[in-house]
């Protein structure tokens, strides 16, 4: 079979339609918005599959088993952002080579580790995907509070699978072992300890 060739497309901002009450190119704002979020999530529930694949262990099960559900929560999410893009009018693109040419964070860094080291990066992980769903909220409150709820409601389920993620590297004292690190490498060498 010949290769491919190396193409990425890009979602339509600017929809000849739209949903009543909306206008096209506050809808195609919306679009953008909704398409960075596809491409966060989408990159989320890949890395928490790699997660799932790589840890190991004293604590493997209960992190392996943990990472599923969350696995097939955030692909839920996934579909329900690119049938919201594709309902405002706009073609929501899912392909590797877009998510990865219009990503501002870079690839998970961590392979085979024990589930703090894990844990600890996927709570550097968690934050940003959860501090950027937060800034897509407030960038949609006035021009569609529609996909606004969407968000809201995403970002709860988000921010409830960060709890699960921390309370293993939480102390008594309610310390977390990643508190002030912004990186995952760092992350993961503090959740060894």
């Amino acid at each position: 079979m010949p290769p491919r060739k190396r193409a990425t497309a890009t979602t339509a901002t600017s929809p000849s339609y739209t949903v009543p009450g909306v206008k096209p190119d506050v809808a195609g704002e919306v679009i953008a918005v909704l398409q960075e979020r596809l491409n966060a999530l989408n990159d989320l529930a890949l890395t928490l599959k790699h997660v799932h694949w790589n840890v190991v262990g004293p604590h493997f099960i209960a992190v392996h088993q943990m990472l599923d559900p969350q696995v097939d929560s955030v692909r839920e999410m996934v579909d329900a952002i690119a049938e919201r893009i594709a309902t405002l009018g706009g073609s929501p693109v899912g392909t590797p080579g877009a998510l990865v040419a219009h990503r501002t964070w870079d690839d998970y860094s961590i392979g085979r580790a024990d589930t703090n080291s894990h844990l600890a990066a996927l709570d550097i992980v968690y934050s940003g995907v959860i501090e950027s769903h937060r800034a897509a909220i407030e960038k949609t409150d006035e021009p569609d509070p529609v996909t606004q709820d969407l968000l809201i409601g995403q970002a709860g389920k988000l921010e409830q699978y960060h709890w699960f993620v921390r309370a293993h590297l939480e102390n008594a004292q309610g310390v977390l072992s990643t508190a002030g690190v912004h990186d995952e490498k760092t992350a993961a060498k503090r959740g060894k300890r």
